[in-house]
């Protein structure tokens, strides 16, 4: 199935009823988007359903960088952190306007209460020569040793009584919630891949022979038969509820790792490139990010029973995190936004630390016809689609001729790579700020404002982003929600929970026309996501936050 198509949910839908596919994918997190793209780009015919929105799990909340993990290295994971750095040029080239390079500063710590010896420090010496030559020369950007007076330069509030020479070396920061969705606009316009959200598998159909023939998704209501010959379960941490409806029991094969980050002003931490911030007795760090005039903290990394949907962030994990950060003087005060995630770790036979479990993926396919992909990392989502659809294309054999049977995704650029460099330029702050966010096709949001005065204004009190966003969500980016606008169109949640809040009402009034919501609707939408945002403040104990008129991000 190719050719240009449209991004549109009530059309997708249609087709899922009426087309026959090759593969159906179930998940729109990054792994699922990243799988339909690579199957749509080879000539498979190809949908994707995700029961919530896309990235509405994991992939809208992680740390948000596109990197090998120096941590890897120190676990022996040489070739895993090899292959993430090539991943991560990759991304920088496909999708500049999303994939930031950023300076990464590792301080280290000497004297009493310090967490990194000398013998220590030498030993980061050689993980960075290693992390040059696995890729820092892809992207001209080697390591540097740096004074204590430089290190203090770039994070003034690092305790300068404790700080030795430190490293400076480059990673890079990626949206991953719009890295998800733009990967998905990508393989529905550009290769006729079906994509929809608000869709959720329910059964799955099989011959007589125990083959694949269809599967069973309910949306709106309605349940709809979908014909395909195989399917990829990538659904991360609910991969096993995908897994039991082809297996009859419960695998029990992912062990979640729950991963906590917290938001603070930029001012009160003024660090101007990451920092890699070592936490003291517990053998891991934390990543220190500036995101405009808000910083974000995190992660922790521990094991999660509880209920895959909406993890909480409790009043622990943010102790964890204001301790590994003691020395700034931040508290709970300075706590304007939070979120937690589930990375869907593969389980081993041992039982230690989440921390210390790889990050490699892991592809299987039952006899029916299933794929499932376990695993993984952001910044190699690509990659993990590629192995998941070469087993898709061995699985299919014969039932499918004349397309590519290796993975072209490697030089496909994404939905706003052109262009984004022209807009980038331009000397509207507003202009740049979309360039950012949507490349190239940022001119279509700065149409609609130019068009009319009132989308120019701020969606939210103390961020950037205009109401013309809202708008452009709805209209091509498949939002169905006041949540899906302020926590994943935008990112509004993340960086400032409260003032979102306060914006629910105006946001719901702006697209309710659009989604053909009653007043009654809107309303309850932008009740719905108040109560959220308030049981998320109340459950970790924070108390409620504003940002200075000032603030950005």
């Amino acid at each position: 199935m190719t050719g240009p198509a449209w991004f549109d949910r009530a059309d997708g839908l249609r087709r899922l009823g009426d087309d026959p596919f090759d593969v159906l994918v179930v998940g729109g997190g990054i792994t699922g988007v990243g799988s339909a793209l690579d199957a749509a780009s080879r000539g498979l015919r190809t949908a994707l359903i995700e029961r919530d929105d896309f990235a509405s799990g994991t992939s809208s909340k992680s740390s948000k960088l596109a990197h090998g993990g120096l941590r890897y290295l120190q676990q022996g994971e040489i070739r895993l952190v090899y292959e993430a750095l090539a991943e991560r040029q990759r991304l920088i080239h496909n999708a500049p306007h999303l994939v930031k390079l950023l300076p990464f500063l590792l301080p280290v710590f000497q004297g009493s209460g310090g967490v990194i010896n000398k013998k220590l420090a030498r030993a980061l010496g050689m993980s960075m020569w290693m992390y040059d030559l696995t890729g820092g020369a892809r992207i001209g950007k080697f390591h540097e040793r740096l004074t204590p007076e430089q290190a203090l330069a770039h994070m003034p509030t690092l305790p300068k009584e404790k700080l030795a020479s430190s490293y400076l070396y480059h990673d890079a920061t990626v949206d991953d919630a719009r890295l998800s969705l733009t990967v998905a606009r990508t393989a529905a316009i550009e290769f006729g891949a079906v994509a929809v959200n608000g869709a959720a598998l329910v059964g799955i159909d099989k011959d007589g022979s125990g083959k694949v023939v269809g599967a069973r998704v309910l949306a709106d209501g309605q349940e709809i038969t979908v014909r395909c010959s195989a399917i990829v379960n990538a659904a991360g941490v609910w991969s096993d509820e995908v897994r039991t409806f082809d297996e009859g029991r419960d695998p029990d094969s992912i062990r979640p790792a729950k991963g906590v980050h917290i938001t603070v002003p930029w001012e009160k931490i003024r660090n101007d490139i990451a920092v890699v911030v070592p936490v003291p007795k517990d053998k891991r760090a934390v990543f220190v990010v500036p995101w405009g005039d808000l910083t974000y903290i995190g992660t922790t990394d521990t094991d999660y029973d509880g209920p895959n949907e909406d993890p909480p962030v409790t009043r622990e994990d943010v102790d964890y995190l204001l301790r590994a950060m003691r020395f700034t003087g931040i508290t709970d005060k300075d706590v304007v936004a939070s979120w937690a995630g589930l990375r869907p770790l593969v389980k081993s036979g041992g039982s230690g630390r989440t921390a210390d479990l790889s990050r490699r993926h892991k592809v299987v396919a039952s006899p029916s016809g299933v794929v499932s992909v376990t695993g993984g990392k952001l910044t190699t989502y690509r990659e993990m689609a590629a192995d998941t659809i070469d087993e898709v294309v061995d699985v299919l054999g014969s039932k499918v001729s004349g397309i590519a049977r290796g993975s072209r995704t490697k030089k496909i650029r994404l939905r706003g790579a052109e262009g984004y460099e022209a807009l980038s330029a331009d000397s509207d702050p507003v202009a740049v700020h979309l360039a950012n966010r949507y490349g190239g096709e940022g001119r279509t949001v700065l149409a609609l404002a130019e068009a009319d005065p009132a989308l120019a204004e701020p969606l939210v009190a103390g961020l950037p982003y205009v109401r013309a966003e809202a708008v452009y969500a709805v209209r091509h980016e498949m939002a169905r929600s006041v949540d899906d606008v302020l926590s994943r169109r935008t990112r509004a949640r993340l960086l400032a929970r409260d003032a979102s809040a306060a914006a629910a009402d105006d946001v719901a009034s702006l697209i309710a026309p659009l989604l053909g919501l009653s007043d009654a609707e809107a309303a309850a939408q932008a009740s719905a996501y108040r109560a959220a945002v308030e049981h998320e403040r109340t459950t970790a104990e924070l108390p409620e936050t504003a940002l200075d008129a000032h603030q950005g991000a």
